[in-house]
């Protein structure tokens, strides 16, 4: 999936992961992708809820190696 921007967040635990997602997001337009790396595992139900409260749509999410990977478009 083509993201508009990739944040790297792993290493990072809770909440820097959410953190740092926000302020990436502030940066994009509506519309546009972020995919955000993560090794926290608490990341997958934070970023979905984070997003979903926040009127994100959250696209897709990956497991590889140890690392989380989402696509969350923003609203």
């Amino acid at each position: 999936m083509k993201a508009d921007k990739v944040l790297d967040a792993k290493g990072l635990a809770c909440p820097m992961p959410i953190v740092r997602t926000k302020k990436a997001m502030d940066e994009l337009t509506s519309g546009q992708i972020l995919e955000i790396h993560a090794t926290d595992k608490g990341a997958k139900n934070d970023l979905a809820a984070w997003a979903k409260t926040g009127g994100h749509e959250l696209l897709s999410d990956t497991e590889d190696a140890g690392v989380l990977k989402f696509w969350i478009k923003k609203g």
